[in-house]
This record gives C-alpha cells, structure tokens and sequence, in this order.
C-alpha cells in the first residue's frame, strides 16, 4: 500500500508538473503539487499500518485520547503548521511568485523556490536567502515586479550649474528621464532613470547608463 501510495503521488505530481505556465499559475501550482503529494503518502502510510491488527488496536486507544493527542501535537507543530497554511496562502493571494524580483528584510532577490514551509530567493550575490511562509505571510514585502515587468535603472551625476538646461537636455536625448534633485553652489545635482525589462537588468543597464551619461557631457563640451 505504500508503494501504490508513492507510485500514485508520483503519478499526480508528474501529470500536474508537465505543464508549461503563466508564473502566477506556476506558484499556485508547486503548493498545490507538494500538497497533493504530501497528502496521498500521507493516506498511503495510515492505510498500510492500519492493516497490522496491533497498530489498529493501538489506533483505536489513540482515537479515544484525540483531544490530548492533537493538543499535544499542535502546540508542539504550530510553527511548521503555520508555514504550510501561510505557503497555502501565499499561493493564493500571490504577494510574490516563482521569477519575481523582490525584497525582504533588507534583502533583495528573485524568488526561486516556494515551498509548503519555507521559500528560497536567489540574492545578485547568488546566496539563497530562505524565508519562513509565515514570516512572508505577515512582514512586509516590496515586489518590483508583480505589477510590471519594467525595473528602474537610475544613475547620479554632479553637473556644474552653468547652462544646466543645455546639459540636462542633452542628457534627456537619449530618451531618458532626467530631474534635477539638488543645488549647492556652482554644482547641481542630476538623475537620470531608465525603465528596463528584464530580470537583475537594472545593474548591467545602471553601468551603461553611467557610460552614456559620460559620453552626452562629453559631446556637449565638444
């Protein structure tokens, strides 16, 4: 019975997992997949042992204290029940899915992995940063690509404030977007911000905005 239990989950979680997915379905489907699994070994297991005549007896003296039982066993599990039920509602409610870029307690990453318990985000340093579902389910979460797949690449430069309209509309011919956020003296302060797609693109663009940036100040001066 147990190996039909496993030979079953198997089955289920191969035939839910061939598919391929929008990452919003994609989430929902990896909590659904080990939930699925977890379950029917979970039968399997029960139903193999009942079949032993000692167990079932011991099964029905555990069924008569159930009360004790399952007070005992939920204050010493309520952690690990509390990160499947958030794992659950995270993959309903989907603050954050599989891809997206996020940032959680300081740490910014891509989602890699959601788990029944625990979900595991990929840093630019290529760390695995693992989060309790619970943790996730009740802190704060910035999410800079849920509702678009567009990132902010920005670069600061100091500018001298002589003829600062004819720098910034040469730095803005690129087709960027350019404030200017500060003034001290004969120096003024410039932002310029880029939106690109694309996953932990916002660094490489950054770098080649900053090669831009010198390359439009240097062809205004000319």
């Amino acid at each position: 019975m147990i190996v039909v239990a496993s030979l079953v989950a198997k089955l289920v979680d191969w035939r839910i997992g061939r598919r391929t997915l929008a990452p919003e379905v994609v989430t929902r489907y990896r909590v659904l997949r080990r939930t699925v699994f977890a379950a029917i070994v979970f039968v399997g297991i029960v139903s193999a042992l009942l079949v032993v005549p000692e167990v079932r007896a011991v099964a029905g003296g555990v069924l008569a204290s159930s009360a004790v039982i399952g007070l005992v066993i939920g204050f010493a599990s309520q952690r690990t029940i509390g990160n499947a039920v958030a794992g659950i509602l995270i993959a309903v409610s989907q603050p954050l899915r599989i891809g997206d870029e996020v940032e959680v307690q300081g740490t910014r990453g891509v989602v890699e992995e959601i788990g029944l318990t625990y979900t595991w985000i990929r840093t630019r340093e290529n760390d695995r940063f693992v989060v309790p579902n619970e943790k996730l389910a009740s802190d704060t979460i910035r999410n800079s690509t849920i509702r678009s797949p567009e990132v902010l690449a920005e670069a600061t430069v100091d500018v001298p404030s002589s003829n600062l309209r004819r720098t910034v509309d040469a730095l803005a011919a690129g087709g960027d977007e350019v404030l200017v956020t500060g003034l001290a003296g004969d120096t003024a302060t410039v932002v310029v911000r880029r939106w690109v797609a694309g996953e932990g693109a916002a660094d490489r663009v950054s770098s080649e905005l900053r090669l831009a940036i010198a390359e439009r100040l240097q062809a205004d001066a000319a």
